[in-house]
Formats: structure tokens, sequence, C-alpha cells
């Protein structure tokens, strides 16, 4: 398979990506963005907790909006991605999620705020996040070298990471000491700013093909899927982050309620709680690089879930009052953190290196179309199963269910190999 052209192969690459200016660049305005994104998923569940009094069902909703834009738009959003100047949508896409997070404080301030607005906003903006998420993953192989993927995206979950870390409990202080305008407000100015990074980006941004046109669209589709159908190790992993992001729907459909209500943590405390996660996303990016080419790319897809996943079985198990009753939870959600970046990082720049160019948006808007779909039904569950068997009850149906995920990747060929085989190598799948 013949390697596509990259912005870096006009001259000798830097010697680390530190030292390349087009991908600082690019990685700013993704470490922003990714902040925005997870100031914004905390805070609106904050706010239809603790402000406007959400139910469980309500909540459920609320979750499932953020992710379902990946049902509504997810196949055909590789095809436009592909098409498109991707850094140009980017920079749309994130200049939109500011202008729909500005009617929230406009709503509050007028005294109209409901939860419904808060599921319309999510739902939108979320519509835009599969634009900029499946741009971001196809765009990075044109600015680095394919041997710099691994370190490129280490790199880009660190910042997600610590978005994850820092994003939650900054939303949850501002919420409970200025209410919901100044938060909404700065996470607003934070897509803006990452707008401003990726303008800044001088590298060519051409469109593919150049006049914008191509085969029909839903031909494009067809054959991203049959591009993915054809490979076993792929329809492994897509198996086990699409299983994994379900329960992770369930899970986040109540998480805040359980946090706030079951444990009786403040705003502040639970944003801090959930930032735990993300802590453990950190120590993951930190390592993964290393952890990765020590153990092999194709075992730490699956050794890594087997052994990390099951951690979100201690969740539950916390209670309420000091900190040692709330540890299960922390040590839980720390290691699955540490377990989903490495996963992702492996995973991702496997898809990458084995996708061609033309084929790569496709099958990013692939796998996000099944792993976020996976949440939006996921989240619509939890909600209905918060109501029916209790927040802590889910709570250990999302567990058990995420804990299961890595059966996918353990049963498959992966299990006999250390790093991924070339594409071409790969026998086509024959159906389950």
């Amino acid at each position: 398979m013949s390697e596509p052209p990259t912005a870096t192969a006009l001259a000798p690459p830097p010697a680390s990506l530190r030292h390349h200016r087009a991908f600082r660049l690019f990685w700013a305005a993704d470490s922003v963005s990714q902040f925005g994104t997870y100031v914004g998923n905390a805070l609106l569940p904050l706010l239809a907790a603790t402000t406007l009094a959400a139910t469980p069902l309500e909540m459920g909703l609320l979750s499932a909006a953020e992710t379902m834009g990946y049902l509504l738009i997810g196949l055909p959003a590789g095809v436009w991605v592909a098409r498109a100047r991707q850094r140009r949508l980017m920079r749309r896409a994130n200049t939109g999620r500011a202008l729909l997070l500005c009617t929230i404080p406009v709503a509050w301030w007028s005294g109209l705020l409901t939860v419904a607005q808060l599921i319309a906003v999510a739902l939108l903006c979320g519509v835009l996040a599969v634009l900029f998420d499946v741009a971001y993953q196809s765009h990075l192989p044109a600015l680095v070298d394919r041997d710099r993927l691994l370190e490129g995206n280490a790199r880009l979950q660190s910042s997600q990471s610590l978005a994850q870390i820092t994003g939650p409990g900054i939303g949850g202080s501002l919420v409970q000491l200025a209410g919901p305008a100044a938060p909404v407000l700065a996470t607003a100015a934070g897509y803006l700013t990452s707008s401003v990074l990726l303008r800044r980006v001088r590298e060519p941004d051409p469109a593919n093909p150049p006049d914008g046109t191509g085969p029909p669209l839903l031909a494009e589709i067809g054959a991203g899927l049959r591009f993915m159908a054809r490979h076993r190790t792929l329809l492994a992993i897509t198996g086990c982050t699409a299983t994994a992001n379900f329960f992770a729907g369930v899970l986040g459909a109540v998480q805040v309620l359980f946090l706030t209500g079951d444990l009786g943590l403040s705003g502040s405390a639970a944003g801090a709680t959930l930032g735990v996660l993300g802590l453990g996303g950190v120590l993951g990016a930190l390592s993964a690089h290393r952890v990765v080419r020590r153990i092999g790319q194709a075992r730490a897809v699956w050794l890594v879930p087997l052994t990390t996943f099951p951690a979100l079985l201690l969740v539950p198990l916390a209670g309420r009052g000091a900190l040692l009753a709330l540890a299960p939870a922390l040590a839980g959600l720390l290691v699955t953190g540490y377990g989903v970046v490495v996963y992702n990082v492996a995973q991702v720049s496997y898809r990458q290196v084995v996708c061609p160019e033309a084929m790569l948006a496709r099958a990013n808007a692939t796998v996000r179309f099944l792993g976020f779909g996976a949440v939006t039904l996921g989240a619509l569950l939890g909600g209905v199963l918060g109501e029916s068997v209790g927040i802590r009850g889910t709570l250990w149906i999302a567990a058990c269910g995420t804990s299961l995920a890595a059966a996918w990747v353990v049963c498959s060929p992966l299990r006999g190999m250390r790093d991924f085989a070339p594409a071409p190598t790969e026998a086509p799948t024959t159906g389950r």
C-alpha cells in the first residue's frame, strides 16, 4: 500500500513533534476544543441536575443528545469530511458550537432556561462535534509522517485526558459559584480560540477531489463499509469499542445523579470525582507510547482492556461519607481511564496506518458512527434503567457490560499477534 503524500515529506522530519510547527498549532487547537467539550459535557448535566431538578429519564435524554449526532450523520460525515477542506470544516464546526452555547446564558438571564433547551443545544453541538472529530482524526496523517502517528496520537490523547481532568472540576465549581452563564461563555470562547489556532496552520488544506464533487454519497458510504468488513482486526476493535461505549452511555446517564444524590457530593466535588477518569487518561497518554512499543500494538489492544476495564466494578461500591467511602469509585475511574486511553492510542494509530488516505475519513466515520451511536443508545437505556432498577443497580449493569467488552478482541486473531500485520495480508471476513 503506497503512502499518501504528507506536508512533512518535502523536508526531513523534525527530531520530535515538539519541534513540528504545524502539529503544535493543530495540537493546541484540538486541546482547546477538547477542553471546551469536557467542560460542556459536565456543565449541561450539572445544570440539569442541580439547577433544573431533572429526572433520571431527562438526564438520560440529555446524555443521549450529546452523542446522537453520530447516529444522525455519522456515516455520511465520513464522505463529507473526505471531500472537504478539513481544517476549514473544523473551524466552522467550532464557531457553530460557540454560538449555540451562547444561547444558554441568554435564556438563563431571561429566566427561560429549560431542560428541553439543554437537550437541543447538546444535540446540535453533538452534530458539529461529529464533523470536528472525524476531520481531526483524518487530518493528522496529512501533517506528520506515518511513523510519527503513534507519538502524535499519544500527545492528542494526553491533552484530551488533561481536559477530562480539569474540565468537569472547573465547570462544577463555576456553576456552584457563578451560575450557568460564566462557565458556558468560557467554553464558547474556547471553541473560538481553537478556530483561530487552526487558521494559523499554513500547510495545504486541499479538498479531495479538488472540485468538492465525487461519486454518489451512498456509493461512498458503501465503499467504506465494505473496506471495514474486509478486516477482521478492524471488526473486532470496532465491536470492543462499541460495546464499551454502549455501557459507558448507561453509566453516563446516571453518574452525576449517583455522585450528587446517592453520595451527596457538591457540584464541584462531583466534577472533581469525574475528573479522576481524566487523570487516569493523562497517565495512560504519558505512558502509552512506551507501553505499546514494549508489549506490541496488537497485544496492547486486547491485553489492556482485559486488565483495566473490570476496574469499573469498583465504582458502585462507593458510599456516602468520608473520602475512604469514595475511594472505590476513585480507584475504578482512575484505572479505567488509564486503560481506555492506552487502548485508544493503539487502535486509532493502527486505523490511521492501515487505511489508505482516500478511505481514512470514511473508516473513521464508520467507527465513530458505531461507537458513539452505541453511547447514545446506552444513555437512553441508562435513563430507563435509572427509573426502573435504581441508580446503583444501573451502575452495576454498566460496569459488568464494560468488563465484557474486551471479549471481542480477546477472542479475535489479535490474541495470537504481537504487532499488526499489514492490511493486505488480512483475510476478509465471511460473516458471523
